[in-house]
């Protein structure tokens, strides 16, 4: 996203290395999606889509079509970067639970138990749990303008008085802590950023390490997925991923080289600034999809199915932007809802930073998943995703759909 944007929002383990994601999708059961994406690309004006779907572990699709950056002829390739937006908050609830797991921190731990040095903190926020950030049910306000001025007051903080990217994220915290809550904590369910980058606050105060450093060691490395990183997916300069795009009030596509406008400020990566190819999205997603039906043992199997239980209603909100999961149930980095091309409901997220976009559906009792991204977002883009959605799933989806 801009930085004057919000994101926008939803069996016995195996202990073998698990394969890496472009084995999997060489595989004999593989299927090139190009001509099936390109269709759907063109028609809605997208510089390029990318999608695939897995089926009990093994990618079983895969394409990427399109280019690199709007007006130049730059073909992506199934290796590309794409940009997660909020679906990282997966990822951040994870390890969350790597930490409940290991006895460091409870799902009930509050935050003031965690910072007694954080003074003064509104009764009611000192008394908000792990699982309410991670589930959205805080009582913190929805994104506005005043979380949009404090990220990027967090970020000249840093450069003013060098402060490492757990120090911007706690000086978040002391400034956020002189606000009160918008609602009790519990109800209502309110999406915001803020939640998770305080869950990414707790995490780093037990362990005295960085959100990126727990994230790259025990998400990345132990599932394969090389080509993940954190912020903007290209290099500074360069054209050597996708870039991202924002459409120009004229319908015209302008691509944004990596900088200071290509993505969140840093601090705010908890909540959504992953980056990695849809080879590596899909076995992400798979592993989610699997629940504990293969390695590697990240967490409990019942831990994972406890990530991908709804713990609060969605409540209709008509016109919200993308990244914010659709009415349904929300869990920790997930929502779960229903699609009428399926009598299986979803396990589902949507990410954007204003000029990304990225989609996984997980169907967790059928070990089926499919995720989509492209470098654009925008109604079209939204549009898009979903025609893809429906059409991979009528394809490729358990014979249960509908």
């Amino acid at each position: 996203m801009r930085r004057r944007g919000m994101l926008a929002a939803p069996a016995a383990l195996i202990a073998a290395a698990p394969a890496s994601a472009q084995q999997l999708v060489q595989g004999p059961l593989a299927a090139p999606l190009e001509p099936l994406l390109e269709p759907i690309r063109a028609a809605h004006g997208l510089p390029a889509l990318a999608a695939a779907v897995v089926r009990d572990g093994r990618i079983v699709a895969a394409g990427a079509t399109g280019t690199r950056r709007a007006g130049a002829s730059i073909p992506v390739t199934r290796e590309d970067r794409f940009h997660l937006g909020s679906d990282t908050k997966a990822m951040t609830a994870t390890l969350a639970a790597t930490e409940v797991e290991a006895g460091r921190i409870g799902w009930e731990t509050t935050l003031g138990s965690l910072f007694p040095d954080v003074a003064p903190m509104d009764g009611g926020l000192a008394g908000v749990t792990l699982v309410q950030f991670l589930s959205h049910a805080s009582g913190l306000p929805p994104d506005d303008q005043s979380f949009v001025t404090l990220m990027l007051a967090a970020y000249s903080a840093g450069s003013d008085d060098s402060l490492n990217l757990d120090e911007m994220r706690l000086w978040m915290l002391r400034e956020w802590a002189k606000r009160p809550l918008a609602a009790a904590p519990g109800t209502p369910w309110a999406y915001a950023n803020m939640n998770y980058i305080l869950a990414a606050c707790m995490i780093e105060r037990v362990t005295r390490r960085t959100w990126e450093e727990l994230v790259a060691e025990r998400i990345f490395a132990p599932l394969g997925l090389s080509s993940a990183g954190f912020g903007p997916q290209s290099s500074p300069g360069l054209v050597d991923a996708p870039l991202p795009h924002f459409r120009r009030a004229d319908g015209s596509l302008k691509p944004m080289l990596a900088g200071p406008n290509a993505d969140v400020p840093a601090p705010v990566g908890p909540a959504g600034n992953v980056h990695l190819s849809i080879l590596d999205f899909a076995a992400w997603a798979s592993w989610n999809a699997g629940e504990g039906r293969r390695g590697p043992a990240i967490i409990r199997p019942e831990t994972l199915k406890l990530l991908h239980t709804p713990r609060i209603a969605i409540p209709p909100r008509p016109g919200d932007a993308p990244g914010v999961p659709g009415e349904g149930g929300y869990a920790m980095g997930w929502g779960v809802v229903r699609q009428g091309y399926s009598t299986e409901p979803f396990v589902t997220h949507t990410g954007s930073n204003g000029m990304n976009r990225a989609v996984a559906y997980l169907q967790p009792a059928l070990d089926f998943a499919m995720v989509l991204a492209t470098n654009c977002s925008d109604a079209p883009a939204d549009e898009a995703h979903g025609q893809a959605a429906v059409a991979l799933y009528r394809r490729f989806g358990p014979a249960r759909s509908g």
